[in-house]
């Protein structure tokens, strides 16, 4: 079951490629500008959603477990010089 977190934040600013947005509190975040809407503009409200998704978690688990083990394959153990 996903459960999704909702919440708003206002646009206040742009600070060279990043978006500076403002939670209730004042609390600063900092957002790449390509990730806003094209009409975002300093003064709009924005609203986001977040859940997490089981099933890409799910895939980078198994992803990563493959990657380890094949790593482990060729690890000879010994400590690596510099």
């Amino acid at each position: 079951m996903a459960v999704t977190m909702k919440t708003t934040l206002s646009f206040d600013r742009y600070e060279g490629r990043f978006a500076v947005l403002l939670t209730d509190d004042g609390q600063q975040i900092d957002l790449p500008k390509e990730l806003l809407p094209k009409e975002a503009k300093p003064g709009d409200v924005l609203s986001f959603a977040i859940e997490v998704d089981h099933e890409a978690t799910e895939d980078l688990k198994k992803g990563t477990k493959e990657l380890q083990d094949k790593l482990k394959k060729t690890d000879s153990g010994k400590d690596i010089e510099l």
